[in-house]
């Protein structure tokens, strides 16, 4: 495999990880990058751009990187929190007023963002038509009544968590998600990263699809075997694991223009791993002269625990900050302070804040994992190995 781009000197073990991802566990098109302390250590790609395809992925290819998209939109109302325009304890209510039915008046903005919220599910699924419609998804995720008390438990909003957030900043800033996103983040940091996807970009984007789950003896893959309950809750159209992901029914295609070109902050976000990896870093500090997004206060509230233990609906232990998913066994990063987001099968984006590290991973090989790629993990070691 020819691998393409950079590694500055002692970042080579990345390198290496990355080649081996292709050798032993079945990539066929990915990137990586790595800033630290603001400074770009690791630009890699290579493969095909397309997963059932031979044209090469290119510096420049982008790809949907499903819920790693949540990481990037959670910064949405920590901005506008730090700009006074948000009050992250304040009923969801006083800003949508009709999300308030069915005895969801006392939600919160911090338990909307940290999956506290108790509306992973619909009771009726939204075709792709009606998902993309965003006054009907977010009308009909208002109307929603929650399976849980909401505040007293937590579960993730695998698709909800679209419409929850567009919903928000809409009646917040009277701009959409994907629009906010672009003028105030992607703009002005210069990065490959859309909320919605232009057309004027769709050639760079390659085509998603399954690959084969190759992980050898010995190759370091972290192996965690699902439980039966998880398993069975993944077969039961009736349980909540299910249903939060089976929203959207029938099941999207991703590469469907019309599902890339949705505003989805959830779920259909489409970057580069070099866009991941510096939008990371802005988090942190300024990035080539561009200024840091988050100010500390702000950087203390992106990394602080708000949800923890079981998840009604992945079924295992999850951490959550304000949007973000945390350091820990489901969702392992580089180290406790880390916050950021998987997308399911494959792509990786997050900060650590006491390692001075942003990191982006997107792929265009789906596997079955959720949260803890192996792939990424791999990359994930390899960064630990460096920064120690």
């Amino acid at each position: 495999m020819d691998v393409q781009g950079t590694v500055a000197a002692g970042w080579e073990p990345v390198r290496d990880a990355f080649l081996r991802n292709f050798e032993q566990r079945g990539e066929r098109g990915a990137a990586v990058a790595v800033h630290r302390d603001g400074e770009k250590v690791v630009d890699l790609w290579a493969g095909a751009k397309d997963v059932d395809g031979t044209e090469p992925w290119t510096a420049d290819t982008a790809q949907v990187v499903r819920s790693a998209t949540k990481g990037v939109a959670a910064a949405v109302p920590l901005l506008l929190h730090q700009r006074g325009l948000l009050d992250l304890d304040a009923p969801v209510a006083s800003y949508w007023p009709e999300f308030k039915a069915h005895g969801k008046d006392r939600v919160t903005v911090r338990q909307l963002l940290a999956h506290r919220a108790g509306v992973p599910v619909l009771d009726r699924p939204l075709s792709l038509a009606e998902a993309v419609d965003l006054p009907a998804a977010t009308a009909a995720i208002a109307a929603q009544a929650p399976v849980w008390e909401p505040g007293t438990a937590h579960g993730y909003h695998a698709h909800t968590f679209s419409w929850l957030l567009s919903g928000l900043v809409h009646r917040v800033t009277g701009r959409t998600i994907g629009g906010w996103v672009a003028e105030e983040i992607t703009g002005p940091l210069g990065l490959d990263l859309w909320i919605g996807l232009p057309d004027a970009e769709a050639h760079r984007v390659g085509r998603l699809g399954p690959v084969e789950e190759i992980d050898p003896p010995g190759s370091g893959a972290l192996r965690l075997r699902p439980k039966r309950s998880v398993t069975e809750a993944y077969q039961d159209p009736d349980s909540l694991t299910r249903r939060a992901f089976g929203v959207i029914d029938p099941k999207p295609d991703e590469n469907d223009p019309v599902y890339r070109a949705a505003e989805l902050p959830g779920s259909a976000g489409v970057a580069t791993a070099r866009a991941l990896a510096r939008f990371y870093a802005a988090t942190l500090g300024p990035v080539d002269g561009a200024e840091r997004l988050l100010a500390p206060a702000t950087l203390t509230l992106a990394r602080t625990e708000e949800s923890a233990g079981p998840d009604r609906v992945l079924l295992v232990g999850t951490r959550f900050g304000l949007g973000h998913m945390l350091h820990g066994p489901a969702c392992p990063l580089l180290g406790p302070s880390s916050f950021g987001h998987p997308g399911r099968g494959g792509s990786l984006g997050f900060a650590d804040p006491d390692a001075g590290i942003a990191f982006g991973y997107v792929t265009n090989g789906m596997r079955k994992t959720v949260t803890a790629d192996p792939r990424a993990q791999a990359l994930v070691r390899a960064v630990r190995s460096v920064t120690g």
